[in-house]
């Protein structure tokens, strides 16, 4: 009987019809079920944006077209949901998190370093679905603000609004201060871009560092046209290619020592992920695969790319496997180089 089983099993594998085996079973699964997306950040920033979107669209694309919400968990630098995510949301492939791809870092902290932040998940075990697109981030000042350039801000002092540690607004100006020596001061805890960009129109602070140029564009559109900022440093190894033509300079190119720009690289290594998506260990591996399909044709509906296009959100999709490879290489840089890293983002006031 198990001899004839098996022979069944090869014989559908052989024919092709395996995978519409697999596939009924997932549409049976999905079908009458919601998907829920767990942001790890507020509402209204850039994250949350790129995920409302993915929710209106991607349903059609999973077989049994499950309805999808999503649902916001902020804290922690995204690493409340991504503890969600790990240890008390379903593992069935009802629930995707959108972490801030900065938790990657936070991970490999936790990981390599004893768990020295204390997080309460393994991101070695994440299960990458996609990411919309690459993230570049900038630092930006309000054009009446003392700073003109980053330049100006290795000698003289930058205000800036930032969130909480763990986040690329509090995180990456404070490791500009330690690899490059600049002077930027922060005044902290504000819950998101949202709120900082909302202070800088108040005046309350002159500008944002860590701010995802994709969410620049979608969340103040006019900000940058209308000569109200000025981007003054790209804080990406290599660059955006729109923001090159402007003539804004890489933050690693002031780096005060090669391995300051080792550290700035590996921290910034992080921005492949832009926005992801991932889920826990355990889920089924028919759903991962049918998930990861699902997301990249998501990522090529035309009604979604025109939504894009018209609230400004840069569409560049890089699949799960990709990111599953990613992963690993970040997770096997040597521990020292780590140890470094970690003290570079600890805020250091001027």
């Amino acid at each position: 009987m198990k001899r004839m089983f098996f022979s069944l099993l090869a014989i559908l594998a052989t024919s092709g019809h395996y995978p519409a085996i697999a596939q009924d079973a997932v549409a049976k699964f999905y079908t009458g079920r919601q998907i829920t997306v767990v942001v790890g950040s507020s509402a209204g920033g850039g994250y949350d944006i790129y995920a409302r979107l993915l929710a209106r669209y991607m349903p059609k694309y999973i077989p049994g077209n499950p309805g999808m919400i999503v649902t916001n968990m902020p804290g922690a630098g995204s690493n409340a949901a991504a503890a969600h995510i790990y240890n008390v949301a379903p593992k069935d492939g009802t629930v995707i998190g959108a972490p801030q791809n900065s938790a990657i870092m936070d991970g490999l902290f936790d990981v390599l370093l004893g768990n020295a932040r204390r997080l309460r998940h393994d991101a070695t075990k994440f299960i990458h679905i996609g990411s919309a697109t690459t993230d570049h981030y900038v630092c930006i000042a309000r054009s009446d603000a003392p700073i003109k350039s980053f330049k100006q801000a290795l000698t003289q002092e930058f205000l800036i609004g930032a969130s909480q540690p763990g986040t690329s607004t509090r995180d990456y100006p404070a490791m500009l201060n330690n690899t490059t020596g600049a002077k930027i001061r922060q005044v902290s805890g504000y819950p998101g871009t949202r709120e900082i960009t909302l202070a800088i129109e108040k005046n309350e602070v002159h500008g944002l560092c860590g701010f995802s140029w994709s969410s620049l564009n979608a969340q103040k559109p006019d900000w940058v046209k209308s000569g109200f900022i000025r981007v003054i440093v790209q804080e990406h190894d290599k660059g955006n290619p729109e923001i090159n033509k402007m003539g804004i300079p890489l933050a690693v190119d002031f780096a005060t020592s090669p391995e300051n720009r080792k550290i700035m690289e590996l921290i910034y290594s992080s921005e492949t992920f832009g926005r992801p998506y991932l889920m826990a260990p355990d889920v089924p591996a028919d759903r991962v695969a049918a998930l990861r399909k699902a997301f990249l044709e998501t990522m090529k509906d035309q009604a979604l790319l025109a939504d894009a296009q018209r609230i400004g959100l840069a569409i560049d999709p890089i699949s799960g496997e990709e990111l599953q490879e990613l992963a690993a290489t970040i997770f096997a840089t040597p521990r020292s180089l780590v140890e470094k890293a970690k003290d570079a983002l600890v805020y250091r006031a001027p």
